[in-house]
């Protein structure tokens, strides 16, 4: 009996079809990203930033409330705010030597000064202001008789705190007002240098400043006038 030979027999290499060469996987490189199966690249849409209108909104309301709170303040200090020092105590007792005040500019843009009025005003660019109170108006005649101020010639009892005014100066004789000059002077009449001295004499619109309201310096004259 012969030997089984259980032994498979080597395939013969002749016999052997060649080997099918290998495709090389394709590679597809986007956004950094390696494809090796070949298929399609993945497509991530970029999302747009979208401002938050809301967000948007509200930051132009602040920018519009911050530039108009600007121009309020600026308005409140060319109109209400501007600074003068009195030189003097011509004006006693209602305002002292040194005390710094408040001149109200745009009242005089809403109305013309009043009998009694003080104001601050500049008859020279390069002067100083001085601050004095109102007795005689446009048009009217200012006259110091016997140390009594009359007006057109009546005696002035308003609005006026001088009395008793030794030197008339130029007001000795009648001085008739044009149509926009104010007749002057100071509550310490023996102190002040107003529109009686022919140096100065009546004040025009145009050189008056503004209006006197409130006293800044610490002191007991601090409030308003």
């Amino acid at each position: 009996m012969q030997d089984l030979d259980f032994r498979r027999k080597r395939k013969n290499s002749n016999n052997r079809k060649p080997a099918r060469p290998r495709r090389p996987r394709r590679r597809t490189m986007r956004g950094g990203l390696h494809f090796e199966n070949g298929k399609a690249p993945l497509h991530f849409a970029q999302e747009k930033f979208r401002p938050n209108r809301a967000w948007t909104k509200s930051v132009v309301i602040w920018a519009v409330e911050l530039l108009l709170v600007c121009l309020l303040a600026v308005f409140l200090v060319a109109a209400f705010g501007q600074r003068v020092s009195t030189a003097g105590d011509s004006m006693a007792p209602a305002l002292r030597n040194g005390d710094v005040l408040l001149i109200n500019r745009a009242v005089y843009h809403l109305k013309s000064p009043a009998r009694g009025d003080i104001v601050a005003f500049r008859q020279e660019e390069n002067g100083h202001f001085s601050v004095k109170r109102i007795v005689g108006l446009p048009g009217e005649t200012v006259q110091i008789s016997d140390g009594r101020i009359l007006i057109d010639g009546k005696e002035l009892t308003g609005d006026i705190y001088a009395s008793d005014i030794e030197y008339a100066g130029a007001a000795e004789q009648p001085v008739k007002l044009g149509d926009d000059e104010y007749f002057v002077i100071g509550d310490n009449h023996t102190a002040s240098d107003d529109s009686r001295l022919p140096s100065i004499g009546a004040v025009s619109r145009d050189e008056i400043y503004g209006e006197a309201w409130f006293v800044v310096s610490p002191g007991n004259d601090f409030g308003f006038i």
